[in-house]
């Protein structure tokens, strides 16, 4: 057996490729693009390692060209998704006493076929089957995704050095078990990363996991389970399982062996999940730990001290990159009165300037919303602000999915910081702004800190430095990612841990030490190598 205490390869940051004209990433990202166009992909469902095709079997299409059928997929029922569980625990013992090393070795070398040979692969995937431009896949599906893997290994190293001290004749020590049931993983559609991470995360710890993607985001995720595979991943250590929310809680949710829940998506979810623990909580054999990133309403507040130039630019970047389909989309912005002018001509001329259509043309700024039910709910925004009095669209507003979900990049300006667009998540290509006075600085920075429920990104735009401490202070409890002279989007692992509380989620930091640490259970050892013989203590002795 081996006896070395190793070093694990220091992670770095993938760099990331810019698929500029001429570049060979830009050919040969094009090509795999055209392939994927021009192929149908079965997806099953993925059970102690084998595939299982179910008579329900669903569609992935191209959110920009709703008509084209990418792959059709199986999804699980209720024996499928007990089936996945009793997988799961089968494979515990021998997953959870696998050395470590060996756990650390698959998924480092998941994450170099990530960034290497399947980086085409994957980042295509993401493109075609979420309507992402091919720099925001890069970043995601191959960037963030490599990242995710290569700092968890890290993360779960440290944790493990976390040690106790010891005293003459003893020894304590601390083992990081994983947890005592099974993990249920349940991931969004918007991030091809974070989809590679709830499950993983768990399972670097030890833990086995049941996962369950999101219905629009399949196709990537079902890449990236492959790629596990190809990796080592004993079979039954993550099971896919591709189902319906109502039924995985139903029956994966409540099952007494869950004793972990890794998830990203809409506060209500969350908050019913929770709800659901609760109720359940007698009949589980352990206290769930339950991990979450929810929603967020964003803000960007601008001191009259800001640039307005570069307000103008974190604006249009923040709210309509990957079609403010992000937790941490710029969403509603505070701009005082002084520089309105200048910001208002500037926002309006860099949107006038986006194109929006089918990711695969590169000239797109935007593609498509990733479906019909999102496509309705944006629409509806928008239309509910052109019916308004207290609001008024300067930019974009309208929107039409004859072809694909396509809604214009929107920005509407409100009389009242509490209209509808400025405190509910919209999750869309639409941002609402509020013009303050700048003799109403504070009470504006009230608004900023109680108009909506949500704590997750923000960022602060100005030159006076007294200004930036003051407004850092005021607004600390509004974001748990804040920002500072930048947009509020675009956390890197390792530089910015993500999450935020209120409601936003349990703030646990995914791709951090934070989060790997909830997926242990962990036991102090006392070692006593000078066991006493003594039954009294000193003090009994008479004077």
């Amino acid at each position: 057996m081996s006896n070395g205490i190793f070093k694990i390869p220091s992670p770095k940051n993938e760099p990331g490729n810019t698929y500029a004209p001429g570049t060979k990433e830009r050919a040969s990202l094009k090509a795999e693009l055209e392939r994927q166009s021009n192929t149908v992909v079965e997806i099953p469902v993925i059970i102690n390692g084998q595939n299982i095709t179910t008579d329900k079997v669903k569609q992935v299409v191209m959110p920009h060209n709703h008509q084209h059928v990418l792959a059709n997929y199986s999804e699980a029922g209720e024996k499928e998704l007990r089936d996945a569980v009793e997988a799961a625990m089968a494979a515990k013992e021998s997953w959870a006493n696998m050395p470590w090393e060996h756990r650390a070795a698959i998924f480092l070398k998941a994450a170099d076929l990530i960034s290497g040979p399947y980086r085409d692969l994957i980042n295509s995937a993401t493109m075609l089957g979420q309507s992402k431009t091919a720099i925001q896949a890069e970043i995601d599906a191959a960037q963030e995704l490599a990242d995710f893997l290569r700092f968890g290994v890290d993360y779960a190293n440290q944790v493990y050095q976390i040690q106790p001290d010891s005293m003459k004749n003893v020894w304590n020590r601390t083992d990081y078990r994983p947890l005592d049931g099974f993990v249920l993983a349940i991931s969004p559609f918007n991030f091809t990363a974070i989809g590679g991470n709830l499950p993983s995360a768990p399972a670097m710890m030890g833990n086995v996991v049941v996962w369950k993607p999101a219905s629009t985001a399949i196709l990537a995720n079902y890449y990236f389970m492959r790629i596990l595979e190809e990796a080592g991943l004993p079979k039954g250590v993550i099971n896919f399982v591709p189902s319906r929310g109502s039924q995985v809680s139903d029956i994966v949710l409540t099952d007494p062996r869950m004793s972990g829940f890794h998830f990203t998506g809409s506060t209500a979810t969350f908050q019913t999940i929770w709800k659901t623990v609760g109720e359940n909580i007698a009949n589980y054999k352990s206290y769930p730990r339950l991990v979450g990133e929810t929603g967020g309403k964003d803000f960007v507040f601008a001191h009259e001290s800001a640039q307005a130039d570069k307000v103008v630019a974190a604006l249009v970047r923040g709210a309509f990159e990957y079609q403010g389909q992000k937790c941490s989309a710029a969403s509603r912005a505070y701009i005082p009165a002084s520089l309105w002018e200048t910001v208002k001509d500037g926002v309006v001329e860099e949107v006038a300037k986006i194109k929006v259509g089918d990711v695969r043309d590169f000239r797109n700024f935007m593609g498509a919303v990733i479906d019909k039910p999102a496509f309705d709910s944006i629409a509806n925004y928008i239309d509910y602000a052109k019916e308004s009095e207290e609001a008024e669209i300067i930019a974009g507003g309208t929107y039409d999915d004859s072809v694909g979900y396509f809604i214009q990049p929107t920005i509407i300006v409100t009389t009242n910081p509490n209209f509808k667009t400025m405190t509910e998540e919209i999750f869309g290509p639409v941002l609402t702004i509020y013009v303050y006075e700048n003799d109403n600085l504070e009470d504006t920075l009230d608004l900023v800190d109680t108009a909506s429920m949500y704590a997750l990104t923000g960022s602060i735009f100005a030159q006076d430095r007294q200004a930036i401490v003051h407004l850092e202070n005021r607004l600390s409890g509004a974001a748990g990612n804040f920002y500072i002279n930048d947009k509020p989007t675009g956390a890197m692992i390792n530089q910015q841990p993500f999450g935020g509380s209120r409601g936003s989620g349990t703030n646990d930091k995914a791709g951090s030490v934070f989060n790997m640490i909830r997926w242990t259970t962990p036991r102090v050892i006392k070692e006593n190598f000078a066991p006493t013989t003594d039954v009294a203590y000193p003090f009994m002795d008479e004077e």
